[in-house]
């Protein structure tokens, strides 16, 4: 549709649509000084927003991708990780996303709080973590999630939902729930270091605070706020 509708619901219009943010401002004096630290202290609220039922998983992230020739791509990813040295995600490494990484390791991720009005945008490279730290997760998953991990060729073109079933089936006929289920070799983690990290939070008239740390080459960070 080019031009709108008239007779478009209002409801149903894009447009029309806006909510007003209303939540206190962001100042850069009370920002952590690094910033897996401030990050720390989002990741908690929007934790303690998830137990009162306001946010839904707080640990979702978009993970964007791109591949050699620079074509994007984006999903929905659970971090399942982060410390000082960045963020943990777990994924097949024959799906798009692993062979976007094994191509291009810039990455960007974005947890978008909205509940809280406010979002977190990541920008830095992805890694591969060790087998041990792989097996160590892995060994922490629901006895079907690491089924399906082995039944899903996540990313590939299959015939019907019938076929994965039927892989997933023929997989907890083979190792039921009291037997240990190997850890797929086509299956780990990849651990994002951060370059910048922007804390975003939501005011009033589209004023928001935008608040950017950029990694400086002696390991310190600087702290930038950006135009809304």
């Amino acid at each position: 549709m080019t031009d709108r509708d008239p007779l478009l619901d209002p409801v149903l219009d894009p447009a029309a649509m806006r909510k007003q943010y209303r939540a206190d401002g962001l100042a850069a004096e009370d920002l952590a000084t690094h910033p897996m630290d401030q990050f720390a202290r989002w990741f908690e609220d929007a934790a303690r927003a998830a137990l009162h039922g306001t946010l839904y998983e707080p640990n979702a992230m978009v993970v964007s991708t791109a591949d050699a020739t620079g074509r994007p791509s984006s999903r929905t990813v659970l971090m399942k990780q982060y410390d000082t040295d960045g963020f943990v995600f777990f994924t097949n490494y024959d799906s798009r996303k692993g062979r976007d990484l094994a191509e291009n390791p810039h990455v960007s991720l974005l947890f978008p709080w909205h509940p809280l009005a406010r979002q977190v945008i990541v920008t830095g490279t992805a890694r591969r973590t060790g087998r041990d730290e792989t097996a160590a997760y892995f060994r922490t998953r629901p006895h079907g999630s690491q089924l399906g991990a082995w039944a899903s060729a996540q990313s590939a073109v299959i015939a019907s939902r019938t076929e994965l079933d039927t892989a997933y089936a023929e997989l907890a006929a083979r190792y039921p729930e009291d037997e240990q289920v190997p850890v797929p070799p086509h299956w780990g983690g990849f651990r994002v270091t951060p370059e910048t990290v922007e804390f975003w939070q939501g005011r009033e008239n589209r004023l928001h605070d935008r608040l950017r740390y950029t990694a400086r080459p002696d390991g310190t960070w600087q702290v930038e706020r950006l135009s809304p």
